[in-house]
């Protein structure tokens, strides 16, 4: 085999939701958008389902219809982006939850589909998505009495827990919310670890369900395991690569693996990156190409059929770290082209 081979425990994930279950007093649902972050959508959310989870988030309808196709009719499915045009037969047929985000798609919600499920989203000073202040005021009461199923906001500095804008932005939901007779949610993974004050009725965990920070405590969901195509000895001076970055210093065996950044492994990634076999480094040697990369592998006793790019000697956010991003860019950008194998769940 000549792909990479994506390993997800689905048991890792569902203890992970377990977990930050426990830190609630609430409901507790799941964000499954992107393909849950790269992983598989349907496998996961099964997973997720079994466990006891009953309302799910997704970014937009059409993840909600595959969502709905693979979990059936009775869990919620909440959509991020609305009811945008062109959405009203998919959010009817699928029975899906638009989170509402502006004066005009709340009526496009209320003359398409009057009585279906809306939710009211909120910008509580990340401008991003939802209705500002001024606009829900406007429309508060009109929307109320529609009956959404939930009014929520975002956080932007949740995963910094001492920055300002955490508690600017709890007050101004709960100033925007005060008397509202509507469950309320604000905390995604970062929110859910500021405390009880941030859960309101729902909390709503993504990055924290599939093992990335800031829930540093969560199990490992991934591992990624890179075939090696070829091996070679280098003489000392020889490059490797594209830009010769990499040059031996002394007589170096080199192993070619199958995996670039088509598969989303970063470039940036190379310099600092780590494959490891039995817990022994071997670097990235060279730059990393569309669909191949090369490490050193010159310390291990015998020739490896395969290195370890994620898994217990490096997270997702170690990776991350060494592209200069987030583990967040890291699970989404990975590739099509895995072999993905799913064990627990």
């Amino acid at each position: 085999m000549s792909t990479g081979t994506l390993t997800i425990d689905l048991d890792a994930l569902v203890a992970n939701w377990r977990a930050l279950n426990a830190m609630t007093g609430c409901e507790t649902a799941a964000v499954v958008k992107a393909d849950a972050y790269g992983l598989g959508l349907p496998r996961a959310a099964r997973a997720l389902v079994r466990a006891g989870v009953e309302t799910f988030c997704v970014a937009v309808a059409e993840e909600g219809a595959a969502l709905r196709a693979a979990i059936g009719p009775k869990p919620a499915i909440h959509v991020f982006s609305g009811h945008m045009a062109g959405d009203t037969d998919m959010i009817a047929d699928m029975g899906l939850t638009p989170m509402i985000n502006s004066v005009d798609q709340l009526i496009r919600h209320l003359e398409a589909l009057p009585g279906a499920p809306f939710g009211i989203q909120l910008d509580t000073g990340m401008n991003r998505l939802g209705m500002e202040p001024a606009e829900w005021e406007a429309v508060r009461d009109m929307a109320l009495a529609a009956n959404p199923v939930l009014i929520m906001s975002h956080l932007a500095c949740a995963d910094t827990p001492a920055h300002e804008m955490n508690a600017r932005q709890l007050e101004t939901f709960r100033r925007m919310t005060n008397g509202v007779d509507v469950p309320r949610s604000l905390a995604a993974t970062g929110g859910i670890l500021l405390g009880p004050e941030y859960h309101f009725e729902l909390t709503r965990p993504g990055i924290g369900l599939y093992g990335g920070l800031p829930f540093a405590d969560a199990r490992a969901v991934v591992t990624l395991d890179l075939p090696v195509i070829q091996t070679r000895i280098l003489s000392e001076g020889e490059t490797v690569g594209y830009g010769n970055t990499f040059t031996a210093h002394r007589e170096t065996r080199i192993a070619t693996l199958s995996s670039g950044y088509a598969d989303g492994i970063i470039r940036a990634m190379g310099p600092r990156t780590i494959l490891y076999t039995d817990g022994v480094p071997c670097p990235v040697a060279g730059r990393i190409s569309m669909d191949s990369l090369s490490a050193d592998i010159t310390d291990l006793p015998t020739e490896p059929k395969s290195l370890r790019l994620l898994g217990e000697d490096q997270t997702v956010d170690d990776i991350a770290e060494n592209a200069g991003t987030i583990g967040y860019e890291i699970l989404t950008a990975l590739g099509s082209r895995y072999q993905r194998r799913y064990i627990g769940g």
